[in-house]
This record gives C-alpha cells, sequence and structure tokens, in this order.
C-alpha cells in the first residue's frame, strides 16, 4: 500500500520521506503512484489478479473476464530515480447482441522513470521533545507541503481489443504529490495519457491511506479521466497486510457510477520488495538510519540520567541527617 506506515513513532520523526524504509513500500492496491522511489538498487515486484464485469446497456454487450497486473520497479542512479514497467493482460469472454467469443490481449504496457524533484523533508529536522508524546505527534504545517515527482513513460501495447482506436506507440506524463499527515498518507496523481493519439486522456488520481497498526492499512481512491473517445470515474476501497518487511498481500474493489458501461471489478495482489544490495546513504540533513536511532538513543538515555539525579537529589533533600 501507498507507505504502509510501519515506522516507529521515533523513528518516523527523524527519517520520515527517506526514499527506503524498513518495511516494503508498494503502489498496490490502488492505481496511484507514490513520489517516492524504492531506493538506489531496490528491485521490487507488485502483482495481481482481478474479476472483472463490464456492461453496455446502449450497445447492448457485456463482458467477463479476469485481468493479471504486473509493475516491476528498480531503483538506478539515484535514491530518487526509478525505471517503472506496469503490464496488464485480460482475458475475458465478449457477448453483444450477435456473437460470443473470447477475447485476450493486453490492457496496458507501459514503460517510464519517476523521479522525485522535491522532499520537503529533506533538510528539515524538527526537534524531538522527549518529555511530551502529543508534542511530537501533534499537527504541523510543514506537513501540508507535498513531495513533488514527475513521470515520464511510454504505452506500448498498440492497438488492442481494449484500447482506444487508432492507438500505438504514444507517450505518458504525470505530476506525483505526495503528504503525510501522522497515520494517514494523501497521494495525488494528474495524468496525460496517450498525448500524441487522435485521442488523448487527461485524468487525475487521489488515493487516501490509513495506517491502523504495524500490519494492516486501507485506503480509499477516486479517479477520474477524460478524453474525446471514453471518459469515466472510478472508485476503490481495500486494504492491504504486512507479511514481512519485504513482503506484503492486498484485495481490493472497484465501481463506477454509469451503465455505458458499467464496471465492477476486485481481486488480490502480492508485492515482493528484494533489498540484499541495497546500503543506506547519507540523507542531506538526517545522517542514516542507525546514526539516528543511535542518536535518539543517546538522547532517551540522557534525560532518563537526569530524571534519576533529579530523584536522587530530592530523596537526599527530603531525608535528615538521622534518616528520618
Amino acid at each position: 500500500m501507498k507507505k504502509i506506515l510501519l515506522f516507529t513513532a521515533v523513528l518516523f520523526s527523524v527519517v520520515s520521506h527517506a526514499q527506503y524504509t524498513d518495511q516494503i513500500n508498494s503502489n498496490r492496491p490502488g492505481q496511484s503512484m507514490m513520489a517516492f522511489a524504492v531506493g538506489k538498487t531496490v528491485f521490487q515486484i507488485e502483482t495481481g489478479v482481478n474479476a472483472r464485469m463490464e456492461k453496455h446497456n446502449i450497445l447492448n454487450y457485456e463482458s467477463y473476464g479476469g485481468v493479471f497486473d504486473l509493475s516491476l520497479r528498480y531503483g538506478v542512479f539515484f535514491e530518487e530515480l526509478e525505471i517503472v514497467t506496469n503490464i496488464q493482460y485480460e482475458v475475458d469472454q465478449y457477448s453483444d447482441a450477435l456473437y460470443t467469443y473470447t477475447r485476450n490481449d493486453f490492457r496496458q504496457a507501459v514503460i517510464g522513470a519517476k523521479y522525485l524533484v522535491f522532499d520537503p523533508d529533506k533538510n528539515y529536522k524538527p526537534e524531538v521533545n522527549l518529555k511530551s508524546w502529543k508534542a511530537n505527534h501533534k499537527f504541523k504545517w510543514h506537513s501540508i507541503i507535498p513531495a513533488v515527482a514527475v513521470y515520464a513513460g511510454v504505452n506500448l501495447q498498440g492497438k488492442t481489443p481494449y484500447s482506444f482506436p487508432e492507438d500505438g506507440f504514444s507517450p505518458k506524463a504525470m505530476i506525483l504529490l505526495q503528504n503525510h499527515f501522522g497515520k494517514w498518507v494523501w497521494v495525488n496523481n494528474i495524468i496525460a495519457d496517450k498525448i500524441t493519439t487522435d485521442y488523448p486522456s487527461y485524468g487525475f488520481i487521489t488515493t487516501l491511506t490509513r495506517g491502523f497498526n504495524e500490519k494492516w492499512s486501507g485506503f480509499f481512491e477516486v479517479q477520474g479521466y477524460s478524453s474525446d473517445y471514453y471518459a469515466d470515474g472510478i472508485t476503490r476501497i481495500g486494504a492491504a497486510h504486512l507479511l514481512s518487511d519485504t513482503m506484503q498481500i492486498d484485495a481490493s474493489i472497484s465501481t463506477n457510477f454509469k451503465n455505458t458501461p458499467s464496471i465492477l471489478y476486485g481481486g488480490i495482489g502480492f508485492s515482493w520488495r528484494f533489498d540484499a544490495d541495497y546500503n543506506d546513504i547519507l540523507l542531506p540533513g538526517k545522517g542514516n538510519r542507525e546514526d539516528l536511532l543511535e542518536e535518539d538513543k543517546a538522547k532517551e538515555k540522557k534525560e532518563r540520567d537526569r530524571k534519576k539525579k533529579k530523584r536522587e537529589a530530592k530523596r537526599e533533600f527530603d531525608t535528615d541527617p538521622d534518616g528520618n
């Protein structure tokens, strides 16, 4: 899920928004793309299977089938850069007033690259209040500033039963925004697709995710897109469960709100991260994760020692020389 939010409170307060996190960060089960990359040398697979139903009341057709979804992500050159490949392959049975036949082809095949151009926390290191948990977790106006990434890719699938007329090789571009509000993560994508074709498509995806605990998170998503050929709006809900630091399973359901056509689909997915070759890097103004944890532990120990000395001094003051 977009940020399954599994940092401890202290770690989150000092290293939030780093490219690489202790637990896997998957774009699944939603369709939006987070602003942050997986991390240099990190390879990630995000895959799923969906059952899909589509019915058009005016054109009098319906289709039932399944969609296989595969995304491959790899961090290259910099912490901020990743290569992304997304493939969707559908097999369904299509029926109209005259015929019933089976179709199978690519619904989507896109390869591109994403780069984080702005991280609001890159040089931001808020002071940790060792005396107040509430002070460390109250709303911070700084969180309103989103992380910003850009994406550029190319559609490769050409003309298929699921594509627009005259589809072919065409560019796709996105602006990706991501905010963190405590246990909430808000991701927004602004999309321009099939730009050079006769039917360019423009749209958005907004996704709100909440971490419930260290293993579970849920999301709600709204997607809208429009072109001269087709326009629609879709909502999604779902949840993700962390199996380990590198593996996640998820489930979701999606629907639109019209009957030309009506669309309903849902399924399950799996994400896996390979990070054996990853090395922690120094983040400007932050340092690496181990140094930050050691620094925080040292601060906590110093505070405990101070309180202990204060208690001992108070006991000595309250006790007279005869021990009374």
